[in-house]
């Protein structure tokens, strides 16, 4: 089964990114692996691509290096002209395109406003997965009230009804990944009761 297109699109080049980040910063596979918990044959097959990145990878990754995880996902600079470079807005979003290509599976990152009134679940097919880049959003989902703070992820069927906003008063900056169909990444936003835990990561 091939991947589509825009997910493609999105990872194109991620591995010599890698690779150039941890040599920049001294870094070896052997340190890096012990940090992340990733084996140092799964790091080197990602740096050469050899290995397809995932979410579950990409994460501790960027923790370990302490920068935001769509540096890892995207180049700093967009050099396609067909790429949009203006920012869309609706109702309370502010939403970055990060792919052109043509497919189901889309990658975004927003910016979401607090002041989005009350909660107002909405269902419709498929599949999403956030992460929280800066701030805190605040995320109801079926009957859960679920608060994510900076580095943390939920993945969610989006037939379950669900609705976000930035939380404490202040906007949230997420990362999306959406798809009507889609492999699971593995990240998980658990909950216990009404009230958020933190999220948990698969490896």
């Amino acid at each position: 089964m091939h991947a589509q297109p825009s997910v493609v699109h999105a990872l194109a080049g991620i591995g010599s990114r890698l690779k150039a980040l941890r040599t920049s910063r001294n870094i070896t596979l052997s340190t890096l692996a012990e940090t992340t918990g990733i084996s140092k044959s799964t790091l080197s097959r990602l740096e050469s691509g050899q290995r397809r990145a995932s979410l579950e990878l990409l994460l501790p990754i960027a923790l370990a290096h302490r920068v935001p995880v769509e540096e890892l996902i995207y180049p700093p600079q967009n050099t396609d002209p067909a790429m949009p470079t203006t920012a869309r807005k609706l109702n309370g979003f502010t939403v970055f395109p990060l792919t052109n290509q043509p497919g189901p599976l889309r990658a975004y990152k927003m910016i979401v406003s607090p002041d989005r009134g009350d909660p107002a679940p909405k269902v419709h097919t498929g599949f999403e997965w956030l992460y929280v880049l800066s701030g805190r959003l605040r995320l109801v989902l079926g009957h859960h009230d679920l608060v994510l703070g900076p580095g943390e992820a939920a993945e969610f069927d989006t037939r379950q009804p669900h609705w976000f906003s930035g939380a404490d008063h202040s906007p949230a900056e997420i990362l999306s990944l959406f798809g009507p169909h889609g492999e699971r990444m593995h990240l998980r936003a658990r909950t216990a009761g009404p009230k958020a835990t933190r999220p948990t990561v698969d490896r």
